[in-house]
């Protein structure tokens, strides 16, 4: 059973990011989110060397929203969580960042 508070959709968005990296060096890159919910998701093929509890600033088209780093894997990947206050940048209610077909997911 899913001990999680909030659904999450299985699908990779492309994303910005950018921040400070370990070293203290500004950096921002294109990478590709998954599992995503409306307060977080997994970045996917990060390359800044970066650590849990900093904050990143994340965009998907227009929306935009800093989030924190919760979770690293030594693959690259990084979980990370809307800080709170912060709009939706993936929000799964209204379809905004999700393309058009997502939008019906659900709801009949």
């Amino acid at each position: 059973m899913d001990r999680r508070k909030e659904g999450r959709l299985t699908l990779e968005l492309p994303v910005r990011i950018w921040g400070v990296d370990r070293m203290a060096r500004p950096f921002a890159e294109m990478v590709r989110v998954r599992n995503v919910s409306n307060h977080g998701a997994v970045l996917i093929g990060m390359r800044a060397k970066v650590q849990t509890g900093e904050v990143l600033d994340v965009q998907h088209d227009a929306a935009r929203a800093q989030f924190r780093i919760v979770w690293m894997s030594l693959s690259g990947e990084a979980g990370i969580q809307a800080l709170a206050m912060e709009p939706p940048v993936f929000s799964m209610s209204t379809g905004i960042g999700f393309p058009r077909v997502f939008e019906m997911v659900g709801t009949g």
